[in-house]
């Protein structure tokens, strides 16, 4: 395994372990200023000031993520990363809600750090 392939296997780990542990500024470190993701019946989510609204109109619920990383290609400053991610999400008071899908993304290296980009997730509810 090369180094840029090992660095961006532990960006989705860091990834996974912040957003376990509600460390939003930690994720928001991950990623590109002009980052987009792309969920199924949602409008494109863009910029890391997105996420973080998103992540506080959801507070108090809790995320328990796993992710196993499928594939991951490197193109010089450029690269994808392929994953199947499982999220349950629990808010306060609530049931947990599963989710369970694919992800894509697309990698940016800046300043010699890999950063996310691009996210196409792919999750759907999956029933009890």
């Amino acid at each position: 395994m090369q180094d840029d392939e090992r660095a961006i296997r532990q960006l989705v780990a860091t990834w996974i372990s912040a957003s376990n542990a509600g460390d939003t500024e930690r994720v928001l470190t991950l990623m590109a200023d002009d980052v987009v993701f792309l969920m199924p019946g949602q409008p494109p989510m863009r910029g890391k000031s997105e996420f973080a609204k998103a992540q506080r109109a959801m507070s108090g619920a809790s995320i328990q993520a796993n992710s196993e990383v499928q594939e991951v290609r490197v193109f010089g400053e450029w690269a994808y990363c392929w994953t199947s991610l499982t999220v349950f999400i629990t808010p306060r008071g609530g049931a947990p809600v599963k989710r369970a899908g694919n992800t894509l993304s697309v990698l940016r290296k800046q300043a010699g750090a890999w950063a996310l980009f691009r996210d196409a997730n792919m999750l759907a509810v999956v029933p009890d």
